[in-house]
């Protein structure tokens, strides 16, 4: 298959290694609007590269569009992709609405073209291994999910929308997508209620830094996902100091984002993007990626996904069911997207997936708002 890379920012930058190490696929053209990233793509992959996603779109040579640009656009360049005939592969969050994620499912559809959407940590090795252990039924039912992550995510450089939550920024649209995606696939249902608090408790950074939200699905499992992305207590010590993705971390480096933020970030964040003047390629990743503490509790065991398996706290056991290293990372990405359009199969991360999960995410923005409304009434009503 031959891809188009739309925007080639921070998730171009995680994607690549995965579109050049697998054999299936081959990036031929990317529309960026830096210069600077389009010759530094030129110069890697020797494809061609457009100012603009609509001269990507009119490329013949492109079979999918990897629409990796801001949030705020996913659905005017989807809709750009199937247009042009394209098959699209969307970067999370799906869209920042309902209406736009309804117009990318039904241009697909009109189009006859595949749309999926991804990477989201649902995607990871250890995370599918759980849920075929759920699947089996050897535990009994999934009855709860317990779920936490504590990153520096809130103190990387962004560019001002990122720290707008109107217009996709904030640990919910950039987060909650991989926490739900990943409680969603194990829960296997629908989901039934949302029940959520954010954080917000830095005015230089005005959007949500941290989530807690209570899922519950149609059959009574019911999951917890806590978030915080405040640069102090670093959750990847819980998974001996495996990082996100796959790569073996300095613990002695963390802590350091907050005083690295000086000046303009939006030339920071270029200046480190793909083709920037400090752009570095990712480290080498040993193991598969995750998202954080994750533990899936059966009625006869829990199991706790890692970067090299399974870990299984059975009745009367515990055991390790450990998953080989990856040879490409996110290669389960492009085996959903290859078996969608060379086989024909029906993709599990497809635009209906995304719009749920994009729905539980607003939820989890909705009801947060809700429940702070409530507080601040009863606090006026002691007052008065």
């Amino acid at each position: 298959m031959r891809i188009g890379a739309a925007g080639l920012g921070r998730a171009f930058t995680l994607m690549a290694p995965t579109l050049a190490g697998d054999a299936r696929v081959r990036l031929v053209a990317a529309a960026d609007p830096r210069a600077e990233a389009r010759a530094q793509f030129s110069k890697d992959f020797s494809g061609r590269a457009y100012a603009t996603v609509q001269e990507l779109c009119a490329d013949s040579a492109v079979d999918v569009v990897y629409v990796a640009t801001p949030h705020q656009f996913h659905a005017e360049h989807a809709r750009l992709a199937f247009a042009a005939g394209k098959h699209a592969l969307i970067e999370k969050p799906m869209a920042l609405t309902l209406d736009e994620c309804r117009a990318m499912v039904n241009a697909a559809r009109q189009a006859g073209k595949q749309l999926i959407v991804g990477h989201s940590h649902s995607f990871d090795a250890p995370i599918r291994r759980a849920r075929e252990l759920i699947a089996s039924g050897k535990y009994g039912r999934l009855r709860m999910i317990t779920a936490m992550n504590f990153t520096d995510f809130l103190y990387r450089p962004r560019r001002p929308e990122e720290l707008d939550s109107a217009r996709g920024g904030g640990a919910v649209y950039n987060q909650a997508a991989h926490h739900v995606d990943i409680v969603r696939l194990l829960g296997g249902g629908r989901l039934a209620t949302v029940r959520a608090q954010t954080g917000a408790w830095d005015a230089a950074r005005p959007t949500e830094g941290a989530y807690s939200a209570l899922l519950t699905f149609e059959d009574g499992t019911f999951a917890t996902i806590t978030y915080s992305g405040y640069a102090h207590f670093d959750s990847d010590e819980f998974t001996g100091w495996i990082g996100e993705g796959g790569q073996k971390k300095d613990p002695a480096a963390y802590g350091s984002a907050r005083k690295l933020l000086s000046g303009d970030e939006t030339q920071v964040k270029n200046a480190r993007n793909y083709g920037g003047a400090q752009y570095a390629k990712a480290p080498a990743a040993l193991r598969h990626q995750h998202f954080g503490v994750l533990i899936a509790s059966c009625e006869h065991a829990d199991l706790r996904p890692l970067p090299d398996g399974v870990w299984i706290y059975a009745d009367g056991d515990k055991r390790m069911e450990s998953l080989p290293a990856p040879k490409v990372q996110r290669a389960d990405v492009i085996d959903e997207l290859y078996a969608a359009v060379a086989e024909g199969k029906p993709p599990l991360h497809d635009g209906e997936w995304a719009l749920a999960t994009t729905e539980a995410c607003l939820a989890i923005l909705q009801s947060a708002k809700e429940q702070k409304e409530v507080a601040l009434r009863n606090q006026t009503g002691l007052r008065t």
